[in-house]
């Protein structure tokens, strides 16, 4: 279980923390002093750490300076007096994770925590490659053992210690951020940060602010300063997804950072040096955009140093049914069910299936089967009568509509009557649940805090039942099988400064 240290002398601080966090999976544990921060730091490393800027005991600078020479992978939440904010911002360039001021915002510190948390995965969780692991070991399995994937494992070993740029090119959904932890990870960069920027998420003037930072003024809403992703991961390494999604604008900005390490802030004049090794990431045909003038060709190249194609699922063999495998060990567990097998039939129809939306959609598909499953061996129709035939003449008729394919709740249970279902509550509850989601994300157009507060629960609930029933935030809402699923803070409508 994740946890989270709370540095503070005030309880009242410590009560909040533990109540805006109760939905979260969480070990919080709270220190009134640096010398009982450290004490606890020392027994049992934290993932997230909430530091006030003013202790009874020390300075909260001096103590951030140790907490990062402790750990300079551990992210590190300022929390400051509106006042002090000047420090939390020194501390942003020393490589803190983020800063609140105080009186502490409930819904930011939620959204913080969450990034913090992912950021610190991304960065500690190993991804093991080339092997199947079980679910009890603590790694992001990239598995393959056909020819094209070991070909990407080879890549990744021959870049990873250089100090080159990378293209990760592939469909949706086929891991291409697993290969750039995985290079990050191998690098000499690995005792440093690594952030993910998913580019296709933000608008124009949030993803450069995002990347860049900004001044205070330099545009409605700017209330401070705010530090970037590149200022902050000067020493490690920075992921842009979805990089072909950029402005001509962003575009000139990023060049310009690769051939000089050199760049302004939003509404800045000061001249910011960084030494951040860029990998991106892409599903589009750049080659094509350059003809029409929608990316720049010389940044085009500064990003192409080194390209690594990933294959679609549809083209790795037997790597379909390790991921099977694989799957159902690690979600049988995390869903506490008792399945350790897959009938033929089920196994031959996963097989046939052409996978659009690859590893991701093969996930989400098991994980939905697993929620039907009632038994120790998933069946059939656990995945749904004709589920994928039906699916590939549904999508062609709605993609892009944002029309629910299921047909409905009430031709759902005829059909898991007609199978004879042994378990149709749970069932019809599941399904139940995922059409109010998914109709209810398509009317806040992906705000997930206006869901919540619609459905009357708490956001931490929502995200919960999102990522158990497969559910994915785009431009339109859809169960997660068919496209790309950005990050969580990202698709939800915050701005990038408030989150």
């Amino acid at each position: 279980m994740p946890r989270l240290l709370s540095i503070d002398d005030d309880r009242s601080i410590h009560h909040l923390v533990r109540r805006a966090l109760e939905e979260f999976d969480l070990d919080i544990e709270s220190a009134a002093s640096a010398e009982e921060a450290m004490a606890k730091l020392t027994e049992s490393p934290p993932d997230v750490v909430l530091l006030d800027v003013v202790l009874p005991d020390a300075s909260g600078m001096d103590f951030f300076s140790q907490l990062k020479q402790h750990d300079p992978r551990m992210p590190v939440i300022i929390v400051t007096a509106v006042d002090t904010s000047d420090i939390a911002i020194e501390a942003m360039k020393l490589g803190a994770f983020d800063y609140l001021p105080k009186p502490i915002d409930v819904e930011r510190l939620t959204c913080m925590v969450e990034q913090a948390l992912e950021s610190r995965r991304m960065m500690t969780v190993p991804v093991a490659m080339d092997e199947l692991l079980t679910p009890a070991q603590k790694h992001d399995a990239f598995v393959g053992r056909c020819e094209s994937m070991q070909h990407v494992f080879k890549a990744i070993g021959r870049v990873a210690a250089q100090s080159v740029t990378v293209l990760i090119r592939g469909e949706s959904g086929t891991g291409k951020e697993l290969v750039a932890r995985a290079i990050y990870q191998h690098s000499s960069r690995a005792k440093g940060p690594f952030l993910a920027v998913n580019c296709a998420a933000l608008s124009e003037t949030l993803l450069e602010s995002e990347l860049f930072g900004h001044e205070k003024g330099a545009f409605t809403g700017a209330h401070s300063r705010r530090i970037g992703k590149f200022e902050q991961c000067s020493g490690g390494t920075i992921f842009l997804d979805e990089v072909g999604d950029m402005s001509p604008s962003v575009q000139g900005k990023v060049l310009r950072l690769l051939q000089e390490q050199k760049f302004e802030r939003v509404g800045g004049n000061e001249t910011i040096e960084t030494d951040a090794r860029i990998i991106s990431a892409t599903n589009q045909d750049l080659e094509e955009m350059c003809r029409k003038g929608e990316f720049r060709e010389d940044l085009y190249y500064r990003l192409n140093g080194y390209t690594i194609n990933l294959p679609p699922l549809k083209d790795r063999g037997e790597d379909r049914i390790l991921l099977i495998e694989h799957f159902l060990a690690r979600l049988a567990k995390e869903l506490n069910k008792e399945v350790s097998g897959i009938a033929p039939d089920a196994q031959t129809a996963l097989l046939e299936y052409d996978w659009p939306g690859n590893v991701r959609e093969l996930e989400s598909v098991l994980r939905r089967a697993l929620l039907y499953c009632s038994g120790t061996v998933l069946l059939k129709s656990a995945l749904g009568k004709d589920l994928f035939k039906e699916k590939q003449s549904a999508n062609q008729s709605s993609k892009g509509s944002g029309v629910s394919a299921d047909g409905g709740l009430a031709r759902f249970v005829e059909d898991r009557l007609a199978d004879e279902s042994t378990d149709l509550y749970a069932e019809t509850l599941a399904e139940m649940e995922t059409q109010l989601l998914t109709i209810l994300l398509r009317h806040t157009e992906g705000n997930q805090s206006e869901a919540a507060r619609i459905l009357g629960i708490t956001r931490g609930s929502l995200r919960n039942k999102i990522r158990s029933l497969g559910i994915s935030i785009e431009q339109v809402v859809t169960v997660s099988d068919e496209d790309e699923q950005p990050k969580d803070e990202q698709a939800d409508s915050v701005p990038v400064e408030q989150c």
